[in-house]
């Protein structure tokens, strides 16, 4: 069964911005499953568009700010 927007509920979401990146930390539930935290980053582009690129590392000023937003993500998980 291939995936479907609709069947994916999102109930928290929260994006902080960078120097020309941001991530965003969301909770989402698909087809009425257990919910699950979600971290995204996206980087801005010369064009000045937000394109969807791999996560992987922070750095100590993204922490600082992504961690208190996923606290608070993680309030909205029960």
């Amino acid at each position: 069964m291939p995936y479907d927007k609709e069947l994916d509920v999102e109930t928290f979401k929260e994006t902080k911005e960078f120097d020309g990146t941001r991530i965003s930390v969301g909770v989402f539930s698909y087809n009425g499953n257990a919910k699950k935290l979600q971290l995204s980053r996206e980087n801005q582009n010369a064009s000045e568009e937000w394109r969807f690129a791999k996560l992987g590392r922070l750095t100590k000023e993204e922490a600082q700010e992504v961690v208190p937003v996923m606290m608070k993500a993680l309030e909205n998980m029960d």
